[in-house]
């Protein structure tokens, strides 16, 4: 086996140190700089966000022919993105439609919706483990059990009102 293929020298593992803390130490401040936001429960738009800054940071971290000024525009330039996308989302009902996706209802008085769960790809299973976590016994005592556009899933007791993810519920 070649030792090339197992030990470069110390001036790449050090420049990976450098270079790497020094990037890390960045996209920290821009995250902090740009919002609570950019760091909430993710949706598929900041799902693709997030899998982007890390592949950034890796390209950074171990593609010597990309200087860390290079990978920090990068970084910058998608929590830019990601920050300017949510400010619009808040303002226009357009760009609203076009990021999000909206709430779906699985389960109405206790009768889960078998279309809404099919189209969603969400089990019986999967709404009987939510049901349990919030502490009802049944889907039946459940008002309704919705997916949320983050995919977690709340659940509403009969006669209760109020909504949350079967943790926060139970935490309340």
């Amino acid at each position: 086996m070649s030792e090339s293929m197992l030990f470069h020298g110390w001036e790449s593992l050090l420049r990976i140190i450098i270079v790497g803390s020094a990037a890390y130490a960045f996209l920290v401040v821009v995250l902090r700089v740009s919002g609570k936001r950019t760091l909430s429960k993710m949706n598929a738009f900041d799902l693709v966000i997030t899998v982007a800054l890390g592949s950034t940071l890796a390209t950074v971290l171990m593609d010597r022919s990309v200087p860390l000024a290079d990978g920090a525009i990068g970084l910058a330039l998608l929590v830019g993105l990601q920050f300017s996308i949510t400010w619009l989302s808040v303002r226009s009902k357009w760009v609203r439609e076009m990021v999000k996706s909206e709430p779906t209802l699985l389960v109405r008085n206790g009768v889960c919706l078998d279309d809404a769960m099919q189209s969603q790809r969400i089990t019986r299973e999967e709404i009987d483990a939510a049901v349990r976590q919030y502490g009802l016994v049944t889907v039946e005592e459940a008002a309704c059990v919705m997916l949320e556009t983050d995919g977690s899933l709340s659940v509403v007791q009969n006669g209760i009102s109020g909504t949350g993810s079967a943790t926060d519920q139970r935490r309340a």
